[in-house]
């Protein structure tokens, strides 16, 4: 008898314990901060990157919200300027995507990477997590260029020991077809690989957030 009552407790703590942290769990919110790559670029409502991605994972049965902070043409500099702002309150994560606007406009890699550091370095401050995005300088720019540019956010990554996901347009940028008619932004379709190719960084990314309310 005694053996049933204790087994029935532990059933019933068990029972309770379980519920307790389903009731605690949160979904995990998510931010997209960064140009007309991020914004989705001439695309219909709903292609866009952070769209994308936050449905991918979704299926995947994560849950987690990821917002739209996405301005076109936007530099760096510009993000520097509105981060604080555009990254609300109650943010887990920023998935941080800038610097392509700064190499076509040949804007000094070392302007970019100090953009870029007090960026992370304010989101840090705050207790977001940040999933840094690479750039690469285009071929234009010249070979020095890139060799002063392209090693930026690997630096970053490992001075402030967060996640790096090393170029954002990997499998889209050297092909046409998954690009829009100006040959930089990707179209639907190469907004899908970049989901396919990022959906494993991302979800190892967001696997180290507590999802369990404070």
């Amino acid at each position: 008898m005694r053996f049933k009552v204790a087994a029935l407790q532990f059933t019933v703590i068990a029972v309770s314990l379980i519920f307790t942290g389903a009731a605690a769990a949160r979904t995990i919110n998510l931010v997209g901060f960064g140009d007309s790559l991020m914004a989705g670029y001439q695309l219909p409502p709903g292609n866009g990157f952070p769209e994308k991605l936050q449905a991918a994972l979704k299926a995947k049965g994560l849950d987690v919200a990821i917002a739209n902070a996405g301005v076109s043409g936007d530099t760096t500099t510009g993000g520097l300027a509105r981060i604080d702002w555009s990254v609300p309150d109650g943010t887990d994560g920023v998935i941080l995507e800038l610097g392509a606007n700064d190499a076509l406009r040949g804007i000094p890699p070392e302007e970019s990477e100090k953009n870029l550091d007090q960026m992370i370095s304010r989101l840090k401050q705050r207790g977001i997590a940040v999933l840094l995005v690479g750039m690469v300088a285009p071929p234009n720019m010249g070979a020095d260029y890139a060799a002063r540019f392209n090693p930026i956010y690997r630096k970053l990554s490992e001075k402030h020991g967060v996640r790096l996901y090393a170029f954002f347009l990997d499998g889209v940028a050297l092909d046409a077809g998954l690009k829009l008619d100006d040959g930089m932004h990707p179209n639907a379709r190469g907004v899908d690989v970049i989901v396919e190719k990022m959906e494993a960084d991302v979800t190892n990314f967001v696997g180290t957030i507590s999802t369990v309310k404070k």
